[in-house]
């Protein structure tokens, strides 16, 4: 499967992204994990993303599309990926669709998952995200908190 999550923070992209790969055996991209595994691997757009990202800037779309464009040809994407919340503009969705066409790669859907404003708020205000890069796990302290307040299970 070949698909393309939308919706704004907090609408359960992730969530949803989580269950349907485990399911088929496709991978879960977001931007965030493609750019920091970018930045970790030492690639050369790796690099140009690493200076944007340390001065506080955001990175270019020229820039992720490239990154996203080495992703998608890695062999872990043969069986089907999930773009979770990217592209987040219309200029992004272009340059996108204009890429996977010379990648010759197909999308089966793309699906926005249409979330009340109250039920968003509500999860980002008890979402809370391990500070250790290399965990990142996220916890809602309503729905699913972690064993000990404050401290990452794993």
């Amino acid at each position: 499967m070949r698909l393309i999550l939308l919706g704004a923070p907090g609408a359960g992209k992730g969530t949803v992204a989580k269950l349907l790969t485990a399911m088929d055996g496709s991978v879960q991209i977001s931007t965030g994990d493609m750019l920091r595994a970018a930045v970790k691997e030492g690639t050369e757009l790796g690099k140009k993303a690493d200076a944007f990202m340390k001065a506080g800037d955001l990175v270019p779309d020229d820039l992720i599309l490239g990154i996203m464009g080495e992703r998608l040809q890695q062999p872990d994407c043969a069986k089907g990926f999930l773009l979770d919340g990217f592209p987040r503009t219309i200029p992004q969705a272009e340059a996108l669709g204009g890429m996977l066409d010379k990648l010759g790669i197909k999308l089966d859907f793309a699906v926005n998952l249409d979330v009340p404003r109250e039920v968003i708020l509500d999860r980002l205000t008890t979402r809370r995200t391990c500070s250790n890069s290399a965990c990142q796990e996220i916890y809602n302290v309503k729905s699913k908190p972690t064993k000990k307040e404050g401290v990452c299970d794993k």
